[in-house]
């Protein structure tokens, strides 16, 4: 696929895709990770002399104007990091937006409101999404796709626009996927993936893609108490997907059969009650073996014993995927499995990835050093497809 550096974008009106789906509370950022991460190469368009128009979707709104929706916040934001202002249209292709777009002059941008609030952007219908990307396409004259954290999304802004326009891959997009072919083709070993979450229905397929790949499997959070219930353990009232039971005890024979070792928590940190999040009151947590947790209590974080041995396990791998938290990470009595597995890949020799999601909020709201990680995706289900082996919408769009 083409870069921007294909490009000619001079005094052109550049189309840049990003993703700066941010976590808000009452109106205010709260981790503006991907903001930042769509900085360069919005930067060097501006460079280039070009007139960029960004978009991107935020949260999900249904398919109308919902403030508490509103990109305002995130071109505010944005203005700050580019040291310059920029112009947010309060639609996304009515008379603001267009406005908004012909006022620009080289160098300057200006940000579209939520792509979400058109239905024509989420629409299965190809018609109906054809026609907003119709729409779309008469405010630019090059389209650029740099919003990795959506490129798994059949949406008309990732996968309709860039047929419409002269295209290329941005910075972020062209980084990302480089870093995902080092997880998936000549993959330096021992490859140690890590694994968590609430639910292990959200990974079985990268499990099953990464049973034919990777030489251990490390399973935390949530995800953890359905393979603990595979083994014949108590699980207390933790959280628990009966119904995948059978696929797990599979996963767990599969490999077996391959030699790829699978490492499970040894203990957990439990509650009798989820905690509040909110006040981050203390939660009366207790460490108990995880073969055999009480009734009563639901495990919420792995024990000092499994963070010990994670770490261990992670210590001389030469290449680390993680995917998932450990535990409930946004409470203090349940951070701390989080914080070993991070803490692990930063002291690692390793080529270390953070699989996006809640594991790149999880490292920056616990104070952590970005730079202490090879690469911090910012896709997470864009990641884990990628690693599933299926194809992506939003790169097929972008090959030439």
């Amino acid at each position: 696929m083409k870069t921007i550096d294909d490009l000619s974008v001079a005094g052109q009106r550049v189309f840049v895709r990003a993703d700066l789906n941010v976590p808000l509370a009452d109106g205010t950022i709260t981790d503006d990770g991907r903001i930042r991460a769509a900085v360069p190469t919005i930067s060097k368009l501006i460079e280039a002399g070009a007139r960029v128009v960004v978009a991107s979707h935020l949260g999900r709104p249904k398919g109308a104007p919902d403030p508490a929706y509103s990109l305002a916040p995130v071109g505010r934001r944005l203005g700050e990091l580019l040291g310059q202002d920029v112009v947010v249209a309060t639609d996304t292709v009515g008379d603001s937006a267009e406005a908004a777009v012909a006022g620009l002059g080289d160098g300057q941008v200006a940000l579209l409101e939520n792509l979400r609030f058109n239905a024509g952007e989420t629409s299965k219908d190809d018609a109906e999404r054809g026609a907003f990307a119709d729409r779309l396409a008469t405010l630019a004259d090059f389209y650029v796709g740099d919003g990795f954290g959506a490129v798994h999304r059949k949406h008309a802004s990732v996968f309709d626009l860039p047929a419409r326009l002269p295209h290329a891959a941005g910075g972020l997009i062209a980084s990302e996927v480089g870093v995902l072919k080092q997880l998936t083709e000549d993959v330096k070993r021992p490859y140690a993936v890590v694994l968590g979450g609430s639910k292990v229905s959200d990974k079985l397929g990268v499990i099953d893609h990464l049973l034919e790949r990777a030489d251990r499997i490390l399973i935390g959070g949530g995800m953890a108490f359905t393979f603990l219930a595979a083994q014949g353990h108590e699980v207390g009232d933790s959280l628990l997907q009966t119904d995948q039971i059978p696929t797990v005890q599979e996963y767990l024979r599969r490999a077996q059969e391959k030699g790829v070792e699978f490492v499970l928590p040894v203990d957990v940190v439990a509650a009798k009650d989820f905690p509040d999040l909110r006040t981050k009151a203390p939660a009366g947590p207790v460490e108990v073996g995880a073969d055999a947790i009480p009734a009563g209590l639901m495990g919420l974080d792995i024990g000092p014993r499994t963070r010990e041995l994670f770490a261990a396990k992670v210590a001389d791998a030469a290449t680390v995927f993680w995917n998932g938290p450990m535990g409930v990470f946004e409470h203090p009595d349940f951070a701390e499995g989080t914080r070993a597995v991070a803490q692990a890949l930063v002291d690692s020799d390793a080529f270390t990835v953070v699989g996006g999601g809640d594991s790149a909020a999880a490292v920056r709201l616990l104070g952590l050093d970005e730079n202490g990680f090879g690469h911090i995706s910012t896709g997470g289900g864009a990641s884990l497809e990628y690693l599933e082996g299926k194809a992506l919408p939003g790169l097929a769009a972008l090959e030439d």
